[in-house]
């Protein structure tokens, strides 16, 4: 099985900024069936943010989300992690399912670099 994809990941303009406007924004463009899951989302992050006292549900909100756009706006990239995703859920194969589970790395890595999130702070 080969595990690179099939053409080029061509994304869409411009990783937004990390604020929720500009995410929703973008969400709006790229996925807007997203939009009800990400406005449920910011409403319960700013509700434990003023729960909290703290910033940090809303600094893990926008780190999250500005992860999702960055896959979101590369298309291929994106269909090609749902493929690997469901492949990994349902082989039996163990070679097939490392391999998948590398590309899946990846791909997050590169999502998350282009997203200006470390790994393990989203």
């Amino acid at each position: 099985m080969s595990t690179q994809p099939d053409q080029p990941y061509d994304p869409l303009p411009g990783q937004p900024a990390d604020t929720p406007e500009a995410l929703r924004a973008a969400v709006a463009r790229i996925a807007p069936s997203s939009l009800a899951a990400f406005d449920a989302e910011r409403a319960e992050a700013l509700r434990e943010a003023r729960a909290e006292v703290s910033a940090a549900p809303l600094r893990r909100f926008t780190r999250q989300w500005s992860v999702y756009v960055a896959i979101a706006r590369h298309p291929a990239r994106a269909e090609r992690l749902r493929t690997l995703e469901t492949l990994v859920a349902s082989s039996d194969d163990i070679v097939q399912v490392r391999e998948a589970a590398t590309e899946i790395g990846r791909i997050l890595d590169a999502a998350f670099a282009e997203a200006g999130v470390k790994r393990g702070d989203a």
